[in-house]
């Protein structure tokens, strides 16, 4: 079965990027934000599931390959 997951840019500080994802662009439900110096993400409401970790690999694979942090996407599996 395949999923998909879509993420938007809500803000970036020097330290930080946050994004609001979810499975219908329209209505983002969730928040993750990734620490810029460590790369590591974390997801607001605290549950690691599958479109936590689908979107913020791809987030960390679109900032490897552009070398900026994205306005928006999605991930799918």
């Amino acid at each position: 079965m395949a999923a998909l997951v879509y993420f938007r840019k809500v803000s970036e500080t020097g330290e930080v990027v946050e994004y609001e994802f979810g499975d219908d662009p329209d209505a983002f439900g969730r928040r993750l934000v990734v620490d810029k110096a460590s790369g590591t993400p974390a997801v607001r409401d605290g549950r690691v599931d599958h479109a936590f970790l689908l979107a913020s690999r791809k987030l960390g694979v679109l900032y490897a390959e552009r070398g900026v942090w994205p306005e928006r996407g999605m991930g799918a599996t």
